[in-house]
């Protein structure tokens, strides 16, 4: 092909020339590349569907009450399939305790609120991820400063995160981003440097691993996700990850209307239980726990199709992938890469367009930096400003300013490129279409 061709002529440090009005291009009215459709990512089998059947035959949807009942093991604590669930997920994951949500957003707003976490206080978030992560400190007051993430892996970056430390930081809220694991030795440094807890948001981290230990068990609480097209999946719901007993009883209790509980139930702290309905059904656990089985299949059959794109794209200079640590194993929710118009030549939106119209699906940037959001923008989340507002908040370090986090803008105006294409039933024909489309751009 035209790179290979290139380096053989030493020639591998060339500027691209792109002819982008060439007739054979398919955004020109040529033939694509690739004409027949992507699969959706579609995990549920005969297992799946027998376990719900089963969960549906019990006549018991959900056992669930908003209740203090010791005497009933299936109420404050939910039914068999949700607590079986909890405990093989413990037995996975190797932690003592595991607490189902109906969702990861409900996870991390649980999970700052069992941490006692409100008004008055900061906590360190990434601007790059999925919007729950910095909402959920202001669910209970508290306001989020946003830490700028590292050019080459989209993860929070350890320095920013310590310049943004205050005396009112109580928690960091790690995403292991696309499912390539933070620098935990670092942020962990950090945590016990400034007595501050961390909340893992592993939603697209499934058996990703940091020094051959799960994400999700260094901090404090760890959250998981199984929304649609997660590596395993029931539609809707999440699992949150602790070694804490007192933590573990404060997300059952912010799961599970907690304020009408925790009086008949003798607990004493009771800042934050304000209880929700973040119940997981017993149809879902159900489909849960035969998608547990299938993890390491699931995240198997990604990572053959993520490393096979990875090879295929070695030789194309102006994409490159975020960079996996040394000493971790990434499990990719999405591939993402970098371009980089300086050696392209051309914009990435250029380039986008014209591979597109090959056949293939490249999404230009990933999320906009949060703090871009008109929330944050003009400080107002509930009525009269709150929390930006509250006068225990004031003296929070609440710039929002665009250019706080130049990495993060840097990678969504001008160089993340997405790919969804790695997820099965895709198989490693189908990833020869997207360096066979983009080999087509660049001969042209």
């Amino acid at each position: 092909m035209f790179i290979t061709q290139c380096k053989q002529y030493g020639l591998q440090n060339m500027k691209y020339k792109f002819n982008l009005n060439n007739k054979s291009l398919a955004i020109n009215g040529g033939k694509p590349i690739r004409k027949k459709p992507w699969m959706d990512n579609f995990t549920i089998g005969e297992e799946e569907k027998s376990a719900a059947i089963r969960a549906i035959n019990s006549g018991y949807l959900s056992l669930f009450e908003g209740s203090h009942t010791p005497d009933n093991p299936f109420s404050f604590l939910g039914g068999p399939e949700v607590q079986s669930l909890e405990e093989e997920w413990s037995e996975y994951y190797q932690v003592k305790y595991s607490i189902s949500m109906n969702s990861a957003t409900s996870g991390l707003y649980a999970a700052i609120g069992a941490l006692g976490i409100g008004f008055g206080d900061e906590v360190i978030v990434s601007p790059y991820t999925m919007s729950a992560c910095a909402m959920a400190p202001m669910i209970y007051g508290a306001i989020p400063i946003f830490a700028d993430v590292e050019l080459e892996t989209g993860s929070l970056d350890p320095d920013s995160i310590e310049e943004k430390i205050t005396e009112r930081t109580k928690a960091i809220l790690v995403v292991h981003q696309f499912g390539l694991p933070a620098d935990m030795d670092r942020i962990m440094e950090i945590a016990v440097k400034y007595n501050i807890r961390i909340i893992e948001d592993c939603a697209q981290a499934h058996l990703a691993k940091f020094n051959d230990k799960f994400v999700g068990t260094f901090g404090d609480i760890g959250v998981f996700s199984l929304n649609v097209n997660k590596t395993i999946q029931t539609g809707e719901g999440g699992v949150c990850i602790t070694n804490n007993s007192d933590l573990a009883y404060r997300l059952q209790l912010i799961r599970n209307h907690g304020e009408a509980v925790v009086g008949p139930a003798g607990y004493e702290n009771i800042t934050n239980i304000c209880g929700f309905n973040y119940r997981l059904t017993e149809v879902q656990a159900a489909m849960a726990r035969e998608q547990l089985k299938k993890v390491e299949e699931l995240t198997s059959n990604r990572l053959e199709l993520v490393y096979e794109l990875s090879r295929l794209l070695d030789e194309v200079e102006f994409l490159v992938p975020l960079k996996e640590r040394k000493s971790a194993k990434s499990t990719y929710y999405v591939f993402p890469m970098r371009f980089l118009e300086e050696i392209a030549g051309i914009t990435r939106d250029s380039f986008i367009k014209a591979v597109n119209a090959e056949g293939i699906l490249f999404n230009q940037g990933y999320v906009k930096p949060l703090y871009y959001e008109p929330v944050y923008q003009k400080k107002q989340l509930f009525k009269n400003g709150y929390p930006f507002s509250a006068s225990e908040n004031q003296g929070c370090r609440m710039n929002y300013s665009k250019g706080i986090c130049p990495n993060a803008e840097k990678l969504h105006f001008d160089e993340m490129i997405i790919n969804e294409h790695i997820r099965p039933p895709q198989l490693k024909n189908d990833i020869s279409d997207i360096i066979k489309s983009i080999n087509k751009i660049i001969e042209y």
